[in-house]
């Protein structure tokens, strides 16, 4: 398998609180990875360092062998767990800019999934409910042929009935050269397209295993052996 993200020994932290502590974990092209974790166990803090929004205290992150920076943000896609994207604009206002930006950005396919999913690419993101804004802002990650996805809460504030689809948009969206970072706490409904999961647990690697090693070893799903590791 290549290697896409490396880190070792990764911390970080935030005055006397440590967010990530002393993190090894290695990711492989062609994954989807599950990083779940209860509020505070560090998988924002991760992400964020992933895409070059935070630095780390200590320790090592490389992304395709490189120290995430101007290199890295040519080939990561990121999806903030909050709206980043200007009100006033309309939806096909921001795929040119994002068409612009990124030379992997395919706006064939973005508006393919706004037909889909039933969004006017002419309204202001201002009409648009918050469910239909995470939309839209996932719809711009998955039209970028990257080669590493970092997703934080892709489907926190959409409605049941479109979180199938954007499952398979992500499945389908995403090519064997690429992996996924996928963060979430609606476990139960993403567990079917994981490949591998990592457990945080108060900034540290509590659990890494494939899902089928899961199955295998504890004879539970992955959000039953999650409930019984944090209790939930």
């Amino acid at each position: 398998m290549n290697t896409i993200l490396e880190c070792k020994n990764l911390s970080k932290s935030f005055g006397t609180t440590k967010a990530l502590d002393g993190v090894n974990l290695t990711i492989e092209r062609g994954r989807i990875i599950g990083l779940l974790g209860p509020n505070g166990s560090g998988k924002t803090t991760f992400i964020k360092i992933c895409n070059g929004l935070l630095t780390p205290t200590s320790g090592e992150i490389r992304i395709n062998g490189f120290i995430p920076g101007v290199e890295t943000k040519k080939i990561v896609s990121y999806l903030p767990e909050k709206n980043y994207l200007n009100d006033w604009m309309k939806v096909s206002q921001i795929i040119r800019f994002f068409q612009d930006f990124y030379a992997d950005f395919s706006p064939e396919k973005a508006y393919d999934m706004l037909k889909r999913l039933n969004i006017d690419p002419n309204s202001r993101l201002k009409t648009l409910s918050k469910g239909t804004k995470e939309k839209v802002q996932l719809i711009l990650v998955m039209s970028r042929a990257a080669e590493l996805y970092l997703l934080d809460e892709p489907i926190g504030g959409v409605d049941p009935a479109a979180r199938d689809y954007i499952l398979d948009t992500i499945i389908t969206n995403y090519n064997e050269n690429a992996a996924v970072i996928l963060s979430t706490h609606l476990i139960s409904d993403i567990e079917k397209v994981l490949d591998d999961i990592v457990f945080l647990k108060e900034g540290q690697v509590v659990l890494n295993k494939t899902v089928d090693e899961i199955r295998d070893e504890y004879g539970k799903s992955v959000d039953a052996l999650f409930r019984e590791v944090f209790k939930c």
